[in-house]
């Protein structure tokens, strides 16, 4: 018996010495990755980063053209395109699904229990998770758009009625503006007019990039202010205005909305322990009187 025990640890131990062996064979075929113009990745990906680049390389051909395209169409709305391409965000899903997996099996195992049903629906779960980060990143990202638009547009109005061109007041807007994703968009607008790109042409990619309805109608505005030679000044006043008119409205839509999101905790949390805080020294007094 301790034979065969001896023998089963000495097959474990070599079993684990040849995948530690081929994993770092496999490694090497890793081409390592320039991250000088990219933005620094977060702490937990900052960890696992070596294995999201394993599975990007060795699962290249796993995904079809078009999926990895729509991919990368939904990072660039996010800016995270400055963070992965479309190929590792794929492997981060991968390596997600894997390691909720992984901690669901160990849940298990340490439990006693085993459910396959459990296990799958980890892996879906950790396998949509970045999904579902993707998405909040974008709600984040158009909420702050939002929030710096009036800002900059006031900005684009002093310089357009100082006698500025459009060029010239996207320039002080950049230079005068607050720091944030909308400040990056307008420099990528001006790093796309100094390359030669016309102006309407720059202003449309921007709107390609963004997606966002207030951007798209200020880009129309323009476009139409300068084939219709209106007065761009107060065109953008009336942007301007107009924004931060809908600011307002949005702060008060969700100064309403408190409420009613405030009633589910109440009514699970707060209103249950009330009672029981109030209730038990009544309970009490009714059990010594031996009235319960």
């Amino acid at each position: 018996m301790l034979t065969v025990s001896l023998a089963i640890a000495v097959g474990c131990v070599l079993v684990c010495m040849l995948a530690l062996y081929a994993a770092r064979r496999l490694m090497r075929n890793v081409p390592n990755e320039d991250r000088t113009w990219l933005d620094a990745l977060p702490p937990l990906l900052r960890f696992i980063w070596p294995t999201v680049n394993f599975a990007a390389h060795y699962s290249a051909g796993w995904f079809g053209e078009r999926f990895i395209a729509r991919t990368d169409a939904q990072l660039r709305l996010t800016s995270l395109n400055f963070l992965m391409n479309a190929r590792q965000f794929l492997a981060l899903s991968m390596v997600s699904s894997f390691g909720a997996a992984l901690i669901a099996l160990t849940v298990m195992l340490a439990s006693g229990l085993f459910s396959a049903a459990a296990l799958c629906f980890a892996m879906c779960v950790g396998y949509f998770y970045p999904r579902i980060w993707m998405r909040d990143v974008r709600r984040r990202y158009v909420a702050t758009v939002l929030r710096q638009l009036p800002i900059y547009l006031d900005f684009l109005t002093l310089a357009v009625e100082a006698g500025l061109n459009v060029n010239g007041a996207i320039q002080k807007a950049v230079e005068k503006g607050p720091d944030g994703p909308l400040r990056r968009e307008f420099e990528h607008v001006l790093r796309d007019l100094k390359s030669g790109l016309k102006r309407g042409d720059a202003l449309r990619r921007f709107d390609e990039r963004q997606q966002i309805g207030e951007v798209s109608n200020l880009v129309r505005t323009i476009a139409q202010a300068e084939r219709m030679g209106s007065g761009l000044a107060k065109t953008l006043r009336f942007q301007s205005e107009q924004r931060r008119a809908e600011r307002f409205q949005r702060a008060e839509k969700q100064a309403m909305e408190a409420p009613v999101k405030l009633l589910f905790p109440l009514l699970v949390f707060i209103f249950p322990v009330t009672f029981i805080v109030l209730g038990f020294p009544i309970a009490m007094k009714f059990m010594q009187e031996g009235l319960l």
